[in-house]
């Protein structure tokens, strides 16, 4: 008869703790979705690079758009100015610029990594390209977490 009580309580404790892992998991879950639902939607509003010695340049004639999805996916296009049309690097071909493909979020880094599915530049293909995000007023900041790399874009929520 002294079983049953110490494997009621043995089995209460361990649905005790199931259910607690479950919560802390469900809040993990929740974290996330409200990263991924902040991240939706984004239409281009300024883009920023600095360049040799600290110089900044800034581009305000970009169009463009950002585009994260509920279900992990992420679409980016940018269109330059007609005077950057012959614009050629990694990320841009004849002055524009596109990929899609999945991404995750580390909301306790502000980081949002996308992992390239397709792009205009053969390159980028295949590759994760990590970010750094932060949420000012109703504007998304994305900035390159690479050293060799010095530009932050922001995107209007719409």
């Amino acid at each position: 008869m002294k079983a049953l009580p110490c494997l009621t309580l043995v089995v209460f404790a361990a649905l005790n703790g199931l259910s607690s892992s479950q919560s802390a998991e469900r809040k993990t879950q929740a974290q996330a979705l409200h990263a991924r639902s902040s991240l939706e939607r984004g239409v281009l509003s300024r883009w920023k690079a600095r360049g040799p010695m600290a110089k900044t340049n800034r581009v305000t004639d970009l169009k463009g758009m950002l585009l994260y999805t509920r279900d992990g996916h992420m679409s980016v296009q940018l269109m330059y100015p007609k005077s950057a049309s012959e614009l050629t690097n990694d990320y841009v071909k004849n002055g524009y610029e596109g990929s899609f493909g999945s991404y995750e979020v580390n909301e306790q880094a502000c980081t949002v990594t996308h992992h390239v599915q397709g792009s205009i530049t053969e390159g980028l293909v295949g590759k994760d390209l990590p970010r750094a995000f932060q949420f000012s007023d109703s504007r998304l900041i994305i900035k390159s977490t690479r050293p060799d790399e010095h530009w932050s874009v922001t995107w209007e929520h719409y």
